[in-house]
């Protein structure tokens, strides 16, 4: 996609400070950080969200991530690793190339991410059944 600023990087059109490339995945630090080391796994080719990805694509970014995890554990002495993909711009995208996040955690760093929340009696049982019948 020719306007997409991740193709470019992909494509070296576009800067970006790369920490690993394989021959499908390329990866390099995020211009705006959760923490030092915040890097980025894309895919080479242009896929817009995780749906869009073929498997062993998601496999190749999986194995980058882990490698990237371990670095930054290494590096800075992450005490834990966030993974983290937006899809869809409800759900926070805003570049549309699949992007997977790496971000390395420390207790100081005051992120929260996910506020909990409960089912409703009987809800659970009836949401477990929904995603069974919709995966068979």
């Amino acid at each position: 996609m020719r306007d997409c600023v991740f193709c470019r990087i992909a494509a070296g059109r576009s800067p970006a400070v790369k920490v690993c490339e394989t021959p499908g995945v390329l990866a390099f630090l995020d211009i705006a950080p959760v923490n030092y080391g915040h890097t980025l796994v894309i895919p080479k080719v242009h896929y817009q969200n995780l749906l869009d990805l073929p498997d062993e694509v998601w496999m190749e970014m999986g194995q980058v991530a882990r490698r990237v995890a371990q670095a930054l554990k290494e590096v800075f002495y992450a005490q834990g690793i966030n993974l983290g993909m937006n899809n869809f711009e409800a759900a926070g995208q805003v570049v549309f190339h699949a992007h997977l996040h790496v971000i390395p955690r420390y207790f100081s760093d005051g992120l929260r991410l996910f506020p909990q929340e409960e089912y409703k009696t009987g809800d659970m049982e009836k949401v477990g059944r929904q995603l069974r019948q919709a995966l068979a």
